[in-house]
């Protein structure tokens, strides 16, 4: 007993140290300012939507309830801030890859050049996991209202020439324009949402700065706490 009760308490201070380290990472990340839309709360809905995977088979809202997902809208060809949120995704995979609850889903806005295919070989490059993180492509009407109306986000269709002239909704971030195949561009909101296992959306985030990932990180920590708690 007496060689057995010191190993038993230097684990017991091993385990609670790694749990102070974790529980620091999450209530330590930099808070977001009074009023952003980087605060946790509930912002809405996403609404039912029936899109089309890179794989081919059809993903709807009732696919992803009971998940806690981080959704973002991109296009393959758009060449400034889509490769950086890709690139955010894809750390958040990597770091939360114990997560069995936790998806990533990726929207195009440019469906008639992204076609399953082409999503497939983009999501190749960032080593995207086929079950843990969708590529979702589909018509394009229903895309801009989903993004729109059901997320809250801007998007500008460029062949559409009332576009230019409309008030942008409050939150559309500075432009996210890239090259376009059709030699136009597309401008949409660059944010990376998440949205909880009953499809409320909690959050929305920056992808441009390191202490807006961080915020990011624990806001979806915290989502995933919430719904382990009630199981």
């Amino acid at each position: 007993m007496g060689v057995r009760r010191p190993v038993l308490l230097g684990l017991a201070i091993v385990l609670a140290t790694g749990a102070a380290a974790v529980a620091a990472r999450v209530w330590l990340a930099p808070r977001p300012a009074p009023g952003s839309p980087e605060t946790l709360g509930v912002y809405g809905e996403v609404p039912d939507f029936s899109l089309t995977e890179r794989s081919g088979r059809r993903v709807t809202r009732a696919d992803l309830l009971g998940k806690v997902w981080v959704a973002n809208f991109i296009y393959t060809q758009c060449t400034e801030t889509c490769p950086l949120q890709t690139a955010r995704l894809a750390r958040l995979q990597s770091e939360f890859a114990g997560e069995r609850d936790l998806r990533l889903v990726s929207i195009t806005v440019d469906p008639k050049r992204d076609t399953p295919a082409v999503l497939s070989r983009y999501a190749e490059r960032y080593g995207a996991d086929p079950v843990r993180w969708l590529f979702l492509t589909g018509e394009k009407g229903a895309i801009f209202r989903l993004a729109k109306e059901g997320f809250r986000l801007g998007v500008a269709d460029p062949d559409d020439a009332s576009e230019a002239t409309r008030p942008r909704p409050w939150l559309e971030l500075p432009a996210a324009w890239g090259s376009h195949g059709s030699k136009g561009l597309i401008l949409h909101s660059p944010r990376l949402v998440v949205v909880d296992r009953r499809a409320k959306i909690r959050a929305y985030h920056r992808p441009d700065d390191e202490e807006a990932l961080e915020r990011l990180r624990r806001n979806v920590r915290l989502v995933l706490r919430e719904g382990a708690k009630g199981r």
